[in-house]
């Protein structure tokens, strides 16, 4: 939902992008369901959520917390700094706000 990079580009906005796998989940590696990347765009100077994309299992679940910020013209802080349960698929969009500015909490390891 939201606006993609292309849009971004296409309308001169800078932006900053933060990817976090579903694979660096501990709730997704439980469920078996490892396959997936929760992708936040936002503003570069402002850090107002512009957009947000889910590809994995329980994606319909978890997007609304982007689709109420978008609505609401709310800063990825927002996200960040709320409350996730633990052990929950939504830390997944929680760790993805951390990394537009370079804050992931849970990073996982790079294979070689």
């Amino acid at each position: 939902m939201g606006l993609k990079e292309k849009d971004c580009v296409d309308k001169g906005i800078e932006y900053k992008v933060s990817k976090f796998p579903y694979a660096a989940n501990g709730r997704a590696q439980a469920l078996g369901e490892t396959d997936g990347i929760v992708k936040i765009i936002a503003d570069a100077k402002t850090g107002k959520l512009l957009g947000m994309h889910i590809l994995g299992a329980h994606a319909t679940d978890m997007i609304h917390e982007g689709a109420v910020l978008l609505i609401e013209g709310a800063n990825v802080e927002a996200i960040a700094e709320t409350n996730h349960a633990h052990a929950t698929l939504s830390e997944i969009v929680m760790e993805a706000a951390h990394g537009i500015n370079g804050e992931i909490i849970h990073q996982a390891p790079r294979r070689r």
